[in-house]
């Protein structure tokens, strides 16, 4: 009994200590919520003014529209994989070597560290989620909300934990970036937030490309729970992404089992 309420202590530290240094940082929850104002307002408005709707199974919708849950889905692969830079800068001050030698498994540290990261790149989803909403952009009913919650978990979980992989191997704050950048953009690009993943005109090997692509699901999920239309069923996008959203948390947690401070 005492074990297991000195791992939730723990588990429950790591995750606060997260969250406190995220709200404490203005600059950052500033920065990290104006990349996608401005994807939304430039873009969005750009093509909306360009090309007045989009058909998409069977729906008639704005590029606005059509583009606004794929930007939710930016916000939370950016800031989730991006989080893994924060175990790197506590490797860089020697507080890792603290945890590390704590009687608590790695395992338990990582589960912190993921419930954190994921907490902070929810709080940003949901900012965005609810700027989309005020220009009349939002689920149709409770039901759509929870789904679009449940897809901005999954994806918080899979791509948090991706950063933290990736962060166990690589001791170089500015190395970091520009390794995980190398994976991210391709998988934002990849993920049919500008373009009809369905669309007859689109070349055979960038479908095959964006259907490997479990943010593509994560995008069409959030499709479907806030406007009511994807292009995959929507069981099939949730079934998915939390295979790949497990898979995820099992390899960033082998991987931080043998992270060196």
């Amino acid at each position: 009994m005492g074990d297991e309420k000195m791992t939730a202590q723990a588990i429950y530290t790591l995750w606060l200590r997260d969250l406190k240094w995220f709200i404490r940082a203005k600059a950052r929850v500033i920065s990290s919520i104006a990349t996608p104002f401005l994807w939304l307002a430039i873009i969005g408005v750009g093509l909306s003014a360009t090309f007045p709707k989009v058909q998409f199974s069977g729906s008639e919708l704005s590029p606005l529209e059509f583009i606004a849950p794929g930007i939710v889905g930016m916000t939370l692969l950016f800031s989730s994989t991006m989080f893994g830079l924060s175990v790197i800068w506590d490797k860089q001050f020697g507080f890792m070597k603290e945890i590390l030698v704590a009687p608590v498994s790695r395992i338990h540290i990582m589960l912190g560290k993921v419930f954190g990261g994921s907490t902070v790149s929810m709080l940003q989803g949901i900012l965005i989620l609810f700027a989309v909403g005020l220009v009349g952009i939002r689920p149709s009913s409770l039901v759509g909300l929870l789904q679009a919650l449940a897809f901005m978990v999954l994806i918080s979980l899979s791509f948090v934990s991706i950063g933290l992989a990736f962060a166990s191997r690589i001791n170089d704050p500015i190395a970091f970036p520009i390794v995980v950048n190398f994976l991210i953009m391709p998988l934002f690009f990849l993920s049919g937030t500008f373009y009809l993943i369905g669309s007859p005109g689109l070349p055979s090997w960038l479908g095959f490309l964006t259907r490997l692509n479990p943010l593509a699901y994560g995008v069409d999920g959030l499709r479907g729970a806030v406007l009511g239309t994807s292009h995959f069923p929507i069981l099939l996008d949730f079934a998915v992404l939390a295979v790949f959203s497990l898979a995820m948390i099992l390899l960033g947690g082998y991987l931080f089992r043998k992270i060196s401070a």
